[in-house]
C-alpha cells in the first residue's frame, strides 16, 4: 500500500517547457526557435488569419459581391389550405391551434396559401393570405380574418 504523498504522474508523461532565449548553450537560444529573420520571426504576428494568401489579392476580394439583402424583408411561416383540414368544422384557426397542431415551429407571422383543397368552413385568423386561399377558404363556407 501507498501513501499520498509518494504518488506522482507515470514517469514519461510529464515534461518541462521548453526554455527558450536562455542562451547558445541550451540549444533554443539567439533566434528562440523562430528561424532566421522575416515577418513571421516578429512578436505580435496573427497567425490566425484565414483568409491571408501570402500577399496577393485575397479571394474573398477578388470575386465581384452579388445580391442585396433588404433590412425591411418580412419573412413569413406558410401554411397550406390542405393542412387546415385536420381542424373540426366551423373551428377558429389562429397562430396558436396551428402551433399546438404542429404546423408552426418559428414565432413568425403566418400566411396561409391556396395549395389544396378545403373541406370545411373555418374562420381562419393570419397575417397574410394569397389571393387563392381567401377565395378558397370564403367558398367552404368559412371566413379569411386578416389580423396584425
Amino acid at each position: 500500500m501507498s501513501n499520498l504523498n509518494e504518488i506522482g504522474p507515470p514517469a514519461g508523461s510529464r515534461h518541462k517547457p521548453k526554455r527558450i532565449g536562455r542562451g547558445i548553450g541550451s540549444g533554443h537560444g539567439k533566434t528562440s526557435c523562430r528561424g532566421s529573420k522575416g515577418q513571421n520571426s516578429r512578436s505580435g504576428r496573427d497567425k490566425r488569419t484565414v483568409a491571408f494568401e501570402g500577399g496577393q489579392m485575397p479571394l474573398i476580394r477578388r470575386l465581384p459581391k452579388r445580391g442585396f439583402h433588404n433590412p425591411f424583408r418580412i419573412a413569413y411561416t406558410v401554411v397550406n389550405l390542405s393542412d387546415l383540414n385536420r381542424f373540426d368544422q366551423g373551428a377558429v384557426v389562429s397562430a396558436e391551434e396551428l402551433r399546438s397542431a404542429g404546423l408552426l415551429k418559428k414565432n413568425l407571422p403566418v400566411k396561409i396559401l391556396g395549395d389544396g383543397e378545403l373541406s370545411r368552413a373555418l374562420t381562419v385568423r393570419a397575417q397574410k393570405f394569397s389571393e387563392p386561399a381567401k377565395a378558397k377558404i370564403e367558398k367552404a363556407g368559412g371566413k379569411a380574418e386578416v389580423i396584425k
